[in-house]
């Protein structure tokens, strides 16, 4: 360990506060995207961008197209599994793991075991929240039925995602 002390730690900002977030309480925003719930438990706008917090149901069949992003993406599966799917290298994860994403890398999830996967994501720095919420459907509550899009509905959810991607740092790959 040097002798030479690092840089000061900044002072503390009385203007931040203590955040609890249930996922079933008031205030928290739930979405549906790809097949799934998810609830922004933790948001960028919460952490001075350091981090988001996304608390994500995953049915069985659910699980995003191929992508990748310039942010790390951590999940830690609660209950369940899914595969991940990490430069095409695929790979059943069971609950009580955490799986961390490189940035940049390729990769998707999957839930092929026929129940309903529950996982926490953390993304660093936050972002991820804000494009979850531009391109999927808000729904009241993360026990939800989802909702039913037409076939031209999600046509056009998909094409959004491809346009606002960029924006979030992120690009949609082909499967």
């Amino acid at each position: 360990m040097p002798d030479t002390p690092g840089p000061a730690i900044p002072a503390d900002d009385p203007n931040r506060k203590l955040t609890v977030a249930d996922p079933d309480g008031a205030g928290i925003r739930h979405v549906f995207v790809a097949g799934d719930i998810y609830s922004i438990l933790v948001s960028g706008a919460q952490t001075n961008g350091r981090y988001c917090l996304i608390d994500m149901l995953v049915p069985d069949g659910g699980g995003p197209p191929p992508h990748r992003h310039d942010f790390e993406e951590m999940f830690t599966l609660l209950e369940g599994e899914l595969e991940f799917t990490l430069r095409g290298e695929t790979q059943t994860v069971r609950a009580g793991s955490t799986v961390n994403i490189p940035a940049n890398a390729p990769h998707l999830f999957k839930n092929t075991s026929g129940k309903t996967a529950h996982m926490l994501c953390m993304c660093t720095p936050a972002g991820q929240e804000d494009f979850l919420m531009a391109v999927g459907v808000p729904v009241e509550s993360r026990s939800a039925p989802p909702p039913r899009l037409k076939e031209e509905e999600t046509a056009e959810k998909n094409k959004l995602a491809e346009t606002l991607a960029p924006r979030f740092r992120t690009e949609m790959l082909k499967p």
